[in-house]
């Protein structure tokens, strides 16, 4: 299998197959032109180690919103409703629902941390976003990581439409200096 194929297989990202890779974890075959490729019965005995969640399981959906004003102002009903009514056309098993106001960059976030427990106790299948930074624009690849390592699918809605190169980096840059507005705010309040 290719890298990618390797990676949706076992539920981690290719990050964390190439970081296998150099620590010797799991090691693939190059082919002549340098390209990974991964032995299925090897993925197979891996997968086997990370203990899958059977599909039966419920989905978890999450949501958040920075600010209470975005609350007030509905954003975060409308972007429940919209994972919901996603979540329904997939026929998933929607047992939980989180809400949460608060920054994408604090690490004192009370639904997420009740979400990520849902997902070590393997209490989920799967957890449902609408944008990679509902849960950590910088952290992103970890929580999947997270997820996949406890055998739960992490389905970021945003990430089934394409994005061209220059939408991205518009939305790194916008996310920096959200984050240094927040700061400066955050120390003019504090006076």
């Amino acid at each position: 299998m290719t890298i990618k194929e390797a990676a949706d297989f076992i539920g981690v990202s290719t990050l964390t197959l190439r970081l296998w890779d150099r620590q010797g974890r799991l090691c693939p075959i190059r082919t002549l032109g340098g390209h990974r490729r991964y032995e299925i019965s090897k993925l197979e005995e891996l997968r086997g180690v990370i203990q899958e969640v059977p599909k039966d399981l419920p989905t978890a959906v999450y949501t958040r919103v920075s600010s209470h004003d975005q609350k007030k102002t509905g954003d975060l009903e409308r972007q429940k409703l919209r994972l919901i009514e996603y979540s329904i056309s997939k026929s998933y098993n929607i047992q939980h629902v989180f809400e949460e106001v608060g920054s994408g960059l604090s690490s004192n976030r009370k639904q997420l941390k009740k979400l990520l427990q849902l997902a070590s106790e393997k209490k989920i299948s799967r957890v449902v976003i609408e944008h990679r930074d509902r849960l950590s624009r910088f952290m992103f690849e970890s929580f999947k990581d997270f997820f996949g390592l406890s055998g739960v699918q992490l389905e970021c809605v945003d990430d089934l439409l394409p994005k061209s190169y220059e939408m991205e980096l518009t939305e790194d840059i916008i996310m920096i200096m959200a984050s240094f507005a927040g700061k400066i705010h955050g120390k003019r309040s504090s006076k």
